[in-house]
Formats: structure tokens, C-alpha cells, sequence
């Protein structure tokens, strides 16, 4: 697997892993008819850091880093991850997430932190625990799931 800088060429194939996985709305607290350009500009926008992963057969996943706050909290940094319906189980993610968690430490990051990690998303929770997230909070229902109605959400945390 190749994890890359993501560049402009690389919207439509970030767009069709953000779409079903915005659509369904059980992860990411964005309107689920939330348009391409918009989509596009939150994953992509501000200062995000977008990168892509892809083997033989293609994209296989996207992550961005960027700041978790300016100012005296720029030296925590925040990440998003989308995997791509065909590649999930492969292990998409945590490759990505080993890529990030280099790419915040040459960056001169000292922790990562995940602010709102839905509950019912135990697979992702899975994985940042094996690789050290810490729950360092919980916030019941905070966040309305249209499958499982209101659940909590989680902020996870690993210093670098």
C-alpha cells in the first residue's frame, strides 16, 4: 500500500469514499446531504493536511491531520479517516493511522486526539486503542445516529 500527499486530481476518488460514508451518517457529524463541494472543501479546507491511500486495484482509503486548535493547542493535532467500502477489513486504517501518527511526529505534533468518536464505531475505536488512544471522555448522546438514535460520543487521546 502507497500512502501519499493527496493533490487536486484526487477529488472524485476522495468523493466517492467520502460519499457513502457521509450519506449514511453514522460517523461524521456533517448533513448527509451535504454536497460535493462542500465535502470536498471540509475534508480538504482550512489547514488539513489531505493524504491518499492506494494500491494495485486503487484508491484505497484518505486521512487529513491539521491542528486540533491554534495557539497554545497547535501542538496537539486532530485527524479524520475515511476507508473505502471495498478496502475495509483490509487493514486500510491502520496503516493509515501508522502513517499519521509518523507524519504528526515530523511535523513536531506531541499528541494526537480524536474530539467526537462516535460510540457505535467500534471498529475505529478498536484501532485507536490498539495503537494507544487512551477514552479520556465520554459525552452521552451526543450525537444522533440515524440507525441507533442518540449515542455518546468518545474523545480519545495518545501523546507522541
Amino acid at each position: 500500500m502507497n500512502i501519499r500527499p493527496a493533490v487536486s486530481t484526487d477529488d472524485e476518488a476522495i468523493w466517492a469514499m467520502l460519499e457513502p460514508i457521509f450519506r449514511a451518517g453514522e460517523t461524521y457529524c456533517l448533513p448527509r446531504d451535504i454536497s460535493r463541494a462542500d465535502a470536498l472543501a471540509y475534508w480538504s479546507g482550512g489547514t488539513h493536511d489531505v493524504f491518499m491511500a492506494e494500491d494495485d486495484s486503487g484508491p484505497t482509503g484518505t486521512y487529513f491531520i491539521c491542528p486540533n486548535q491554534q495557539g497554545g493547542g497547535a501542538h496537539v493535532c486532530n485527524c479524520g479517516f475515511v476507508t473505502a467500502e471495498a478496502a475495509r477489513g483490509k487493514g486500510v486504517a491502520r496503516a493509515m493511522l501508522a502513517h499519521a501518527l509518523e507524519t504528526a511526529r515530523n511535523a513536531g505534533y506531541r499528541a494526537m486526539q480524536f474530539n467526537f468518536v462516535v460510540a457505535t464505531n467500534t471498529r475505529a475505536i478498536a484501532i485507536w486503542e490498539d495503537n494507544g488512544f487512551d477514552i479520556v471522555g465520554r459525552i452521552p448522546g451526543a450525537f444522533n445516529s440515524p440507525q441507533h438514535g442518540y449515542v455518546g460520543a468518545l474523545v480519545m487521546y495518545r501523546q507522541l
